[in-house]
Formats: C-alpha cells, sequence, structure tokens
C-alpha cells in the first residue's frame, strides 16, 4: 500500500518540453487543471500529496518519477540521461530526505531515470533506453540488492521508458503492449493486451486497488475494469504531448 506522494505544479515552460510525439504543443493551462485533477485523483487513492512549486529553469521537472525511485527500504536520486534534466535531481532531494533515512545515488558515467524501472514485489526490472545505460542498471542492481531487492534487466527497442508500454496491476496482472508481449520477461504474468492505437494508456498506475488511467481510451479501461479493478480516468491530454504519461508525474511511496 502506498500513503505518500510527491508532485511538482507544470511550469510555464513546459511548452520547450522534451518531446517525440507529434501531438502540438501543450496547453499550460489546460495542464495545470489537468495537474490538479491528478492530485485529486491520488489524495481519493488515499494518499498524503506533496505539491513541488513549479521550476521555470525545468521545462520537464513536473515529471518527478524520472529523477528518484522510492522503494519500501530507500530511495535513489538517479541521473537522468537526458543532459537538459541533468540538474533536476538536486530539486527532488530534501524531500526525498525528508521521507528517507536511507539515499542512495546513481553515478556517472551511469544514466538512469526511473520511468525505466518497474516494481513487482521484491523484484525490480530496469529498462535498457536511450536514457538509461548498462552502467545505470548495474549500479541500480547493486543498489537494490544491498537493500535485499532483487533485479533484472530488459533490453528497449522502440518505447522511451520501460513504463511506456507496461503497467504492473498487482495480482500478478501486467497491462502490456507493442514489444512487451512476447517478451520472455513477463511470460509468468496474466497479461492483459493493451490495443496498438491505445497504447499510451499501457501507463497506467494501480495505487491501493484503484488503477489511474489516461481518459480516452476506453478500451483498456474496460480491460481493466473486466480484470476486477476499479478504474479512475485521469485526462493528460498535455503531459502526452511531452511523451509525459500517469506514472510519470507523481513519486509514490
Amino acid at each position: 500500500m502506498f500513503t505518500k506522494a510527491i508532485v511538482r505544479k507544470p511550469c510555464r515552460a513546459m511548452v520547450d518540453g522534451l518531446t517525440s510525439a507529434d501531438l502540438g504543443v501543450p496547453d499550460y493551462q489546460k495542464a495545470l487543471i489537468q495537474h490538479a485533477d491528478y492530485i485529486d485523483a491520488l489524495e481519493q487513492c488515499g494518499l498524503k500529496v506533496t505539491a513541488l512549486p513549479p521550476d521555470e529553469r525545468f521545462p520537464d521537472s513536473t515529471f518527478v518519477e524520472d529523477v528518484a525511485l522510492m522503494t519500501p527500504r530507500c530511495a535513489v536520486i538517479t541521473r537522468p540521461g537526458a543532459p537538459t534534466r541533468a540538474q533536476e535531481t538536486r530539486l527532488i532531494l530534501d524531500s526525498i530526505r525528508q521521507n528517507y533515512a536511507a539515499v542512495e545515488m546513481i553515478q556517472a558515467p551511469g544514466t538512469l531515470e526511473a520511468g525505466d524501472v518497474m516494481m513487482v514485489g521484491d523484484h525490480y526490472y530496469i529498462g535498457l533506453s536511450e536514457r538509461t545505460n548498462q552502467a545505470g542498471a548495474t549500479q541500480l542492481t547493486t543498489i537494490l540488492e544491498k537493500h535485499g531487492f532483487s533485479a533484472s534487466v530488459v533490453k528497449l527497442d522502440k518505447v522511451l521508458h520501460l513504463k511506456t508500454g507496461l503497467g504492473y496491476l498487482e495480482n500478478n496482472k501486467l497491462l502490456a503492449c507493442g514489444e512487451f508481449l512476447d517478451n520472455p520477461h513477463f511470460n509468468q504474468y496474466e497479461i492483459l493486451e493493451v490495443d496498438a492505437d491505445e497504447a499510451f494508456a499501457a501507463n497506467s498506475v494501480w495505487i491501493n486497488g484503484t488503477v489511474l488511467t489516461p481518459a480516452g481510451f476506453p478500451r483498456t479501461a474496460e480491460l481493466i475494469r473486466s480484470a476486477g479493478y476499479e478504474v479512475r480516468p485521469v485526462d493528460v491530454s498535455e503531459f502526452q504531448k511531452l511523451d509525459g504519461g500517469l506514472s510519470c508525474l507523481s513519486l509514490r511511496f
């Protein structure tokens, strides 16, 4: 069960954020409304939410998930692979230390973004991507093993982050699409296959029995409901324009 979350409000500079999507420029005012609803959804799931202020120096800083990994026994400050995001870890450090006695760090030459890390019980899957390299994955594996966890590495071929195409919903159920549907790393799970034209919805988030799903993807929402979960849609269209999804917008612990 999760009890807390940390978010960062979007800044006006988000319109200049990193993206490979061809969905247009984010509407900042609409993003603020969507972010407020996202916070409301987290609170409805029983989380106490800390909302950090926007920082205009870092257009992508609302995507707090990438700069830290929160585990039940330690927090890990990452080292983002996107150079423009490298200093964001300094912004989050105080908030992390207020919640964790054990805080670890990824060091150069390792790069790691926590969007590439998926927790399943005491095991962590680490995606090798353009943002997370082998050195970063090796360091994280060592840190996790030090704290009694296990880890395995998954090479990505097409998606930005591991959790772009995967969402673990507990109870051995895994939302998946694209390259992950026949990946042997995930054979032991009951795969809930997300249609290719709703691939964005694979990044749905289980929180205390409720699954947050991006609004506008009805088949995926019904797939999750049919698997026995309560669904809470959240419109994140303006963050999708920056390659960001539901998991990216918070640190949950």
